[in-house]
């Protein structure tokens, strides 16, 4: 008599499923491979049709944790925000992240700008807290969050027109931002005003010595700037979201936590070009986002994978 729970002549259990889902998500396995795989390791191919179905039923499973780590950014003090490129099926698609030190949150979005980050797959309308992004300007669009913009980003941009421009405030900036990154918290708590006032007056040197903006002949409203007038005139707009690092002991200086959760997809792209199906890339990202958080708490990925088929894991048995 065969065991409980196998209704078929052919099924596989829990642990073949999630290894499965593990080789091709995690470890971007695309299913030709993974059938090689099998065939040495086993005697058998496995069909790409099973390869495919246990993604989709993790995806499925995984429902309830994806909301419990949703819920669990938007009560965070400061998360990380980011989207990268991505192909599906021949077509740009964009996979956004909001990440933090515990969870991590993937959705894949025909747009990059506004319409998906307003979407409903995004968390940024009930995220209160401070947000770390590179300075997209769609993000600064939400009023509820504090923004903290990416001193990483910055810096490559100065690095950029000290390597290209005669002028020298770029390399003023520079060595300013670092010397205020490197100075100890207390100490910046203590010379706030003066660090302010720096700013303020380096950036006023810089406004001048940056070309005016040109209008654009043709085009209404349109006028051209140079890339050290644009990066300026951002720096002056967002001077608070500049300097949230220095003021906020919680609030780190560069992006890199979402930099470094995203980048799993843009491995997988390198392996497999692109994704099929909008589907494809849906299984993906939040199974690649549950993964990135188990990672994040220590938890064993196999394990936690092959109870999620059985119907739990550590997110939602800790939570509920």
């Amino acid at each position: 008599m065969a065991p409980e729970g196998v209704n078929a002549p052919v099924q596989y259990g829990s642990g073949v499923k999630a290894y499965l889902v593990l080789l091709n998500v995690h470890f971007n396995l695309p299913f030709k491979k993974i059938q090689l795989l099998f065939s040495d390791l086993f005697g058998y191919p496995i069909n790409e049709s099973t390869i495919f179905s246990a993604g989709e039923q993790c995806y499925k499973n995984l429902d309830e944790s994806e909301n419990i780590i949703k819920s669990k950014i938007y009560e965070s003090q400061v998360a990380h925000a980011d989207e990268s490129g991505l192909r599906v099926n021949g077509k740009l698609h964009w996979l956004h992240i909001a990440t933090t030190l515990l969870y991590t949150y993937l959705f894949i979005h025909e747009k990059r700008g506004a319409g998906a980050l307003e979407s409903e797959k995004s968390i940024l309308d009930k995220f209160t807290g401070w947000l770390v992004h590179d300075c997209w300007s769609s993000y600064f669009r939400f009023g509820n969050i504090k923004h903290a913009i990416c001193g990483a980003h910055i810096l490559r941009e100065l690095e950029g027109l000290i390597e290209t421009q005669k002028t020298k405030w770029p390399k003023t900036f520079k060595a300013f931002l670092m010397s205020v990154f490197e100075m100890p918290f207390g100490e910046r708590i203590k010379r706030r005003e003066q660090i302010n006032s720096r700013y303020d007056q380096i950036c006023s040197i810089a406004e001048k010595s940056e070309p005016a903006p040109i209008k654009v002949q043709g085009k209404r409203g349109k006028y051209k700037r140079t890339k050290g007038r644009n990066l300026i005139e951002r720096l002056i707009k967002e001077k608070d979201a500049m300097l949230a690092f220095a003021f906020n002991e919680n609030v780190p200086f560069t992006n890199n936590l979402a930099e470094r959760d995203i980048r799993p997809a843009k491995l997988k792209q390198k392996t497999s070009n692109c994704f099929r199906t909008i589907t494809g890339a849906k299984i993906y990202a939040r199974i690649q986002g549950f993964i990135s958080t188990a990672r994040k708490h220590n938890c064993n990925v196999f394990t936690e994978l092959s109870t999620t088929f059985a119907g739990k894991n550590f997110i939602t048995q800790t939570c509920w």
